[in-house]
């Protein structure tokens, strides 16, 4: 038994948001029905090199454990099985422009009324009200409207993107909070509800931290490279081999670091005493750092330092990150016919996630689900794919 099991789910999204937060559902046991256009599908599907047979690995990495329904949503017949399949499901989840599904006939208010328990959740750039609501975004676009980008890179270098798509990964973690959150709601009330998921509200919710120093002090933060305004020291070092990452954020901890690092007198010298004098003379501090860790290879400063507590690690790529002993004791790279996905990241101790089938191909579940679901006959499933309603890669 896993946690989701029994709730099904409709998924109209595409890209990352939307399906990022259906494969969590699917790794803990909702049934997904990915909802595709037999035109070509999930924009996702294209996103390539590399590919795994005529889909873009990163589809894979992405869909894993769903089941594709090809629709047409721009033939009556193809909204009309829609609507029927809203009424058997638990969950919709859609990302595409704001407006988008309530023009073809699938918007909320048609939704409810098919199926008052069916909780509706919408991803989009900047929410379903609100000026800016019918403003197009990608995960790079809302890095930058949210602030990130201002905030990310090396002082007085170019802006960067955050190495990973964050902005889309964040709407997609608060879009299942979002739908847990109204499943245990469904439990009291007996009826569902609409949640509204902007990837600008997720990402200033995430950035808590750095908002609240903005509103503390009024002063515009900006690229501090692996610094953070707040603790010292807390950043990357370079060491005789390769970049070391430390992390001395108590009291207790900075006079170990001293000792680690041969310094032990550092400790006693005034100023450096508190984190906050630290923080007032960082750069004079971090010169000296800088040059001491230059001094050793990474693994030298990685023995002294764990030894005496102090967090640390090497700068690591991800060849190294898909070999570690600890990724692969935490099941975090499981393989599914041949191909290399990531694990479920929650692990509990009675009802376990697992990664499910491989990702599907465009329509692979059309005919079959439609059967399981809806009842339809074999007439009717070769009416439909005749009218061009449907498509099935098996046909």
């Amino acid at each position: 038994m896993r946690p989701l099991e029994g709730i099904r789910v409709l998924d109209f999204s595409h890209a990352l948001a939307g399906p990022y937060c259906t494969m969590l559902m699917s790794q803990y046991g909702a049934e997904v029905y990915k909802i595709e256009s037999p035109e070509g599908g999930d924009v996702g599907r294209s996103w390539g090199p590399p590919f795994t047979g005529s889909d873009a690995s990163f589809f894979w990495g992405v869909n894993p454990g769903k089941r594709s329904l090809a629709i047409d949503l721009k033939r009556p017949e193809g909204v009309a099985l829609c609507l029927d399949l809203i009424g058997r499901a638990d969950v919709l989840i859609e990302n595409m422009r704001v407006g988008t599904l309530e023009r073809l006939g699938l918007g909320y208010e048609a939704a409810r009324a098919r199926n008052p328990r069916l909780i509706y959740c919408s991803i989009s750039g900047y929410g379903q009200y609100g000026p800016s609501r019918g403003e197009s975004a990608m995960d790079l676009i809302v890095q930058a409207s949210s602030g990130l980008i201002s905030i990310t890179g090396v002082e007085g270098g170019e802006r960067v993107r955050c190495g990973h798509s964050v902005a889309d990964i964040t709407a997609g973690m608060f879009a299942l909070i979002g739908i847990l959150m109204a499943i245990e709601a469904r439990h009291r009330s007996g009826k569902g509800q609409f949640v509204d998921v902007s990837m600008l509200d997720s990402m200033i919710s995430a950035m808590v931290s750095n908002f609240a120093y903005f509103t503390g002090n009024g002063v515009v933060p900006s690229a501090m490279g692996t610094r953070f305004g707040a603790i010292v020291p807390y950043r990357g070092f370079a060491t005789a081999d390769r970049d070391l990452v430390i992390a001395v954020a108590s009291a207790k901890l900075w006079p170990e670091f001293c000792k680690a690092i041969g310094r032990p007198e550092l400790a006693e010298d005034p100023r450096y005493a508190t984190n906050a004098l630290r923080v007032e003379n960082r750069d004079e501090l971090e010169a000296l750092l800088a040059e001491i860790f230059r001094s050793r290879p990474c693994a030298d400063w990685i023995e002294k330092l764990r030894a005496r507590g102090i967090p640390c690690t090497p700068v690591r790529t991800f060849d190294e990150v898909a070999a570690d002993p600890q990724a692969a004791a935490r099941g975090m790279f499981p393989v599914v016919d041949g191909f290399r996905l990531t694990g479920p990241p929650v692990k509990f101790s009675e009802t376990p996630g697992c990664p499910g089938r491989r990702a599907p191909r465009l329509g692979e579940h059309t005919c079959e689900a439609l059967q399981e679901l809806l009842g339809l006959d074999g007439a009717a499933l070769e009416e439909l794919l005749r009218l061009g309603a449907i498509y099935d890669a098996s046909r």
